[in-house]
């Protein structure tokens, strides 16, 4: 497996090894040992799949009181995956990275907990799967503006397509609650 540290510290972007002949290919998505060495040291509990159209965007989401820890992939399709650092005090404080990842390139994303993630899809749809640490706990569900300027995400140019709730998040400079 592939290994590459991004801009902001913990967050990796992993690219297993693909094993392909004619019939197709097989990967390992996670495996505890391989990825433990590779520096992602989280046991995961609950796994989530999601499909969305062109122009989706979801997020930016994190967790309070119950921090989730995230490795995400496209199984099919292709987004472009973020991870926003929302931790108070840390010296990359409101700085983003982001990946393509799709079912052709068989990347992945590990965001640590205490970051806010998400993506938008630039395929016709996508399939996007993603482990946590923590289970979903609706009490610590937090966000960020997907479109913060302070923040300053390289969105795709286009239309995006959000949840109510996702639209009604606050700036980073307004959220009353961030992880410490």
């Amino acid at each position: 497996m592939k290994v590459a540290a991004t801009a902001l510290p913990g967050v990796l972007l992993l690219e297993p090894r693909v094993f392909g002949d004619e019939r197709g290919f097989f990967l390992e998505t996670w495996n505890s040992v391989r990825y433990r060495a590779a520096g992602v040291p989280v046991d995961f509990v609950q796994a989530n799949h999601a499909r969305s159209g062109r122009g989706v965007l979801r997020g930016l989401h994190f967790q309070l009181g119950r921090p989730q820890a995230k490795l995400v992939f496209a199984v099919s399709g292709e987004i472009l995956d973020v991870a926003v650092d929302v931790r108070r005090g840390s010296r990359t404080f409101g700085q983003w990275v982001g990946a393509r990842l799709s079912g052709e390139n068989h990347r992945q994303l590990f965001v640590p907990a205490g970051f806010a993630h998400g993506y938008c899809v630039l395929s016709e749809q996508a399939d996007v799967s993603y482990l946590c640490s923590d289970f979903y706990w609706p009490e610590g569900d937090r966000g960020v503006r997907w479109d913060d300027p302070a923040i300053g995400i390289g969105w795709p140019p286009g239309e995006k397509l959000l949840s109510p709730k996702d639209r009604a998040l606050p700036l980073l400079a307004d959220a009353p609650e961030l992880p410490g």
